[in-house]
């Protein structure tokens, strides 16, 4: 990249495992900017000390753009909307936009009981696990928010708000889980489900995810 235009660094944990990592990386692949990825795997000796390296938070994911830096899934993606407006990242209409946000707002602090029972494991096929209490409260919950924002604002293509949006991105790893643990969904659901599975970005994050060493600390 030319010296007027800094490089995007992003840092993520390991992909087999790391939502939170996943999540603005396709956000970032999205801006179709280049950008450098480093990844950081879990679990090991110096990972904690490689993390600090790039996240004064101690935690992954971290995005570097020339001298700023910065820290936590949402703030990142909200860096690249701003960062690069002609893609999109959120809805143009003030109604549609407002919705996306809390939507991602919902996904970025809810649904405790579905992430700690049903963590991601892209390689992994768990069918009927982690059905523990609240899980299915929240499975319906994201249907539903699934079935109001394809039905509102999704008429111009596959996605929730129609385009791809920092909404999917963050729903993404749910699609993920609800592969891995085989949660019958919908046929909205189901549609979008599929819509994302076939994002060139996700495609490209889970074959290198599943050419990870597993954590033994996951398994």
């Amino acid at each position: 990249m030319s010296e007027l235009t800094p490089e995007l660094t992003l840092i993520v944990a390991s992909k087999n495992y790391s939502s939170w990592s996943l999540r603005p990386y396709l956000a970032l692949a999205h801006t179709g900017q280049p950008f450098r990825e480093v990844m950081v795997p879990l679990d090991e000796p110096d990972t904690a000390a490689k993390i600090a390296q790039h996240s004064p938070s101690g935690r992954l994911p971290a995005l570097r753009h020339g001298a700023i830096s910065i820290w936590d899934s949402l703030a990142i993606c909200e860096y690249l909307a701003e960062t690069f407006p002609q893609a999109r990242l959120w809805p143009q209409d003030k109604e549609a936009r407002a919705v996306a946000r809390s939507v991602v707002a919902e996904m970025h602090s809810g649904f405790s009981n579905l992430r700690q029972n049903m963590t991601m494991d892209i390689r992994a096929r768990k069918p009927g696990k982690g059905r523990a209490p609240g899980v299915a409260e929240d499975i319906a919950r994201i249907q539903a928010l699934w079935n109001e924002c394809r039905t509102r604002f999704g008429q111009g293509g596959p996605f929730l708000f129609g385009h791809f949006t920092i909404a999917d991105a963050f729903y993404a790893p749910v699609v993920s889980r609800f592969v891995t643990y085989e949660v019958e969904l919908d046929a909205v659901s189901r549609s979008y489900r599929d819509a994302v599975l076939e994002l060139p970005a996700l495609k490209t994050w889970t074959e290198a995810a599943l050419k990870e060493p597993p954590v033994k600390r996951y398994q």
